[in-house]
């Protein structure tokens, strides 16, 4: 497929995407931008944040990890639908009885200051660094695909993007980006189902033969049950329910959009529907590795070092320009979807959590406005510095880094939450920032010398719940004797 036949199409679905912008942003106030007016339909949010849980990583990383695990990851995807029901039954209650704009004002009101600060000064870490993994992934295939053709730097690549994402989220905020987000699903899971209709076409092989295909084939096993093995299906299960607990409900981007809805129950139909929707099409995502996968090995066509590389590969090198069109638009979807609503999140909580701007300039709108924006172009320069440092020390498949990176910084947040809604105690505000950080400090070196402590067992993503647990032991060791009345 050619690089100027992606570009046009590049151009084509950017156009559309301004367009959406520019109708959605139409008298967009302040409120419209942190929380939707509070006007957004949960159907439109669920079917939304299909596209903004999945992101470049699944549409990516996921296919291409499974010539390595298998189905292993399905397991993970069975726990996210627990992790929901947890963000459905306790944590969404209790942010709508708080009325909240940001998540993290629960921890000002239940500990104090500094625990507040430092709550939200994690979830900015984490999603910055988050993000930038996801952006990362996408705009390096389009660069080795596209850019490089024209000569284009990948800084320059990566600069043309958040300048694209800036322009297009500036004014409507979250009340564009429930919009979007819906154009980018769509994109993207079509993207994915049109490319498995063409394989089978090429291969001339019905769905239920490739389906018992696969099943037979070594991709398939989806339970590890060797307990000291990284990827043992119950670590598995837990890991991804912590994940959705952490990475969704202690997470200002995702809760932005639930937050949005007309009330609580639509909210929680909202994220009901995500986790049961979340199934079958990760499902698809893992089926299409196989194919690609069996493909590959069918016509001898070489695969590249990099795991993440593979779809790409195999959409752009060998499945004709119908395919390549496709891959092309759901990855620039994807692209998009790992950053905009980060960046509108990050601008939120900077502006209300660290600046606390909503309080100095509550009577100000214009100037509230202004600073606002500010705040906007300043995260998309750190997400932009972020990305380019990625490139240079990034060797593994994004996947992996992302959650392992998300054990360590996720984890303080899982304790602070679990501590202030289980517990009745108050602790020593002062204090929690140490504990914070100490917290995933001690839980890099249990995992660093696990085999040592634990003989023969080795860490996977369940250290989010070790790193949770310290953290709340922690706060135990710093609490006070009295009861919050």
């Amino acid at each position: 497929m050619s690089p100027g036949l992606i570009l046009i199409s590049f151009l084509i679905y950017t156009a559309i995407i301004f367009a959406i912008s520019w109708v959605t942003s139409r008298k967009a106030d302040n409120q419209s931008f942190f929380i939707g007016n509070k006007k957004s339909p949960w159907i439109v949010v669920a079917y939304g944040m299909i596209g903004a849980t999945l992101s470049g990583v699944t549409f990516i990383s996921v296919p291409g990890w499974v010539g390595q695990t298998g189905f292993t990851y399905f397991m993970i995807v069975l726990g996210y639908v627990a992790g929901y029901a947890v963000i459905s039954l306790v944590l969404l209650p209790m942010y709508y009885k708080l009325n909240l704009t940001s998540i993290y004002t629960y921890l000002d009101t239940r500990f104090g200051n500094h625990t507040y600060k430092t709550g939200a000064s994690f979830f900015l870490v984490s999603r910055v660094i988050g993000a930038s993994f996801r952006m990362f992934l996408v705009v390096s295939v389009l660069q080795v695909f596209v850019f490089d053709y024209y000569g284009i730097p990948f800084w320059l690549t990566v600069v043309l993007f958040m300048l694209l994402i800036q322009l297009y989220t500036m004014k409507g905020g979250i009340k564009t980006i429930v919009w979007t987000d819906t154009l980018q699903t769509t994109f993207m899971l079509a993207a994915v189902v049109i490319t498995i209709v063409i394989i089978l076409k090429q291969m001339n092989i019905g769905l239920s033969d490739m389906i018992t295909i696969v099943s037979d084939s070594k991709f398939s096993p989806i339970v590890e049950t060797d307990v000291n093995h990284p990827r043992f299906f119950l670590k598995q299960f837990l890991a991804g329910m912590f994940i959705t607990i952490t990475m969704t409900g202690l997470d200002q981007d995702m809760m932005q959009k639930n937050l949005s809805c007309r009330n609580l129950k639509d909210a929680q139909k909202n994220i009901t529907t995500l986790s049961l929707i979340l199934v079958p099409v990760n499902l698809i995502f893992l089926f299409l590795g196989a194919v690609l996968f069996i493909y590959a090995a069918k016509f001898y066509v070489p695969l590249p070092e990099l795991a993440d590389h593979v779809f790409p590969t195999i959409a752009l090198g060998q499945l004709g320009a119908v395919a390549g069109i496709v891959f092309i638009i759901g990855l620039i979807s994807a692209a998009y979807s790992s950053a905009d609503s980060a960046l509108t999140s990050l601008t939120t909580s900077f502006s209300i959590d660290i600046l606390e701007l909503d309080k100095k300039y509550k009577d100000d709108e214009n100037l509230l406005r202004k600073k606002r924006k500010q705040v906007h172009i300043i995260m998309a320069f750190i997400i932009i510095f972020v990305i380019i440092i990625f490139k240079i020390i990034n060797d593994q498949s994004v996947i992996q880094q992302l959650f392992t990176f998300a054990s360590y910084t996720y984890g303080p947040l899982l304790g602070l939450y679990s501590f202030g809604l289980f517990t009745k105690k108050s602790v020593k505000d002062k204090w929690v920032p140490l504990v914070a950080i100490m917290a995933p400090v001690v839980t890099y070196l249990i995992s660093h010398y696990s085999e040592l402590i634990l003989p023969g067992y080795q860490f996977g993503f369940e250290l989010l719940i070790v790193n949770g647990l310290l953290t709340i032991l922690g706060l135990i060791l710093i609490r006070k004797k009295q009861p919050v009345q």
